[in-house]
């Protein structure tokens, strides 16, 4: 069994990801790390990793970008794997855990989804073939507490395939500031926010008399939990680097 170390595991999402490891059938949880360091008894759970005595065989951390100094010193110590799940880095910081990769194995992404990552690599491939004569529309919708404006999610979606185009794309918001025709060259990308919706996007591929749309929506936060916990296995038999989602679905496709 992989034993697990679930940084951030008295958060909402280190809770989802402690229950995925218990019902997965290749990993457990060892310890694991919080601020607040409250226990529910079901594994010991320690301030900082000043304090733990064993040794993970990989970090999952679903916690806040101010962990991160403590997380990295110690995997790097100890030659520990980190899935690293949290958002909302700075630069320096994203900087700081490539630089880490080149030490330790480090798995990174924007969204721990199969789900959605599956749809990106889709995007991708019908960007390829519909490029050029097919506008491209993103979509995303989030719950009403939300306060980011597009999702990290659609920027990834577009980004990814903005790299299949032969030019690069601008992309575009706010359509009601100017009233101009739509250019070929633009990926628009649209933010709804409304009620609980946990999260969904839609890749819009508009050409003449007709529509191809790719589609995810998340249901639960536990997805992003089966995600992290999938990468962990995945992560514990690779050798240092950085790693996505795309490494990955590349082991499943």
């Amino acid at each position: 069994m992989i034993k697990t170390a679930i940084v951030g595991c008295n958060g909402k999402m280190g809770g989802f990801v402690a229950q995925a490891v218990r019902e997965s059938e290749t990993c457990e949880v060892l310890f694991g790390v919080d601020a607040y360091g409250e226990s529910s008894g079901a594994f010991p759970v320690y301030r900082s990793f000043d304090e733990a005595a064993q040794r993970p065989d990989v970090i999952i951390d679903f916690s806040n970008p101010a962990a991160l100094d403590g997380m990295l010193g110690y995997a790097l110590q100890n030659s520990v794997p980190c899935v690293i799940c949290t958002t909302g880095y700075s630069q320096e910081q994203v900087a700081q855990i490539k630089e880490a990769a080149g030490k330790i194995a480090v798995f990174y992404s924007g969204n721990m989804s199969l789900g959605i990552n599956l749809l990106i690599e889709l995007a991708k491939q019908a960007a390829k073939v519909l490029s050029g004569s097919f506008d491209i529309e993103i979509v995303e919708k989030h719950h009403n507490l939300k306060v980011d404006a597009p999702s990290g999610t659609a920027l990834m979606i577009a980004d990814a395939i903005s790299e299949t185009l032969d030019s690069e794309p601008q992309y575009v918001y706010d359509r009601h500031a100017a009233r101009k025709r739509r250019t070929k060259n633009e990926i628009g990308i649209h933010s709804v926010r409304g009620g609980t919706i946990v999260g969904e996007h839609e890749v819009i591929f508009a050409g003449h008399d007709e529509v191809v749309t790719v589609t995810h929506q998340a249901q639960s936060k536990e997805v992003f939990a089966v995600g992290a916990v999938n990468a962990a296995a995945f992560l514990a038999k690779q050798q240092a680097g950085m790693y996505s989602m795309s490494d990955l679905l590349a082991t499943i496709m």
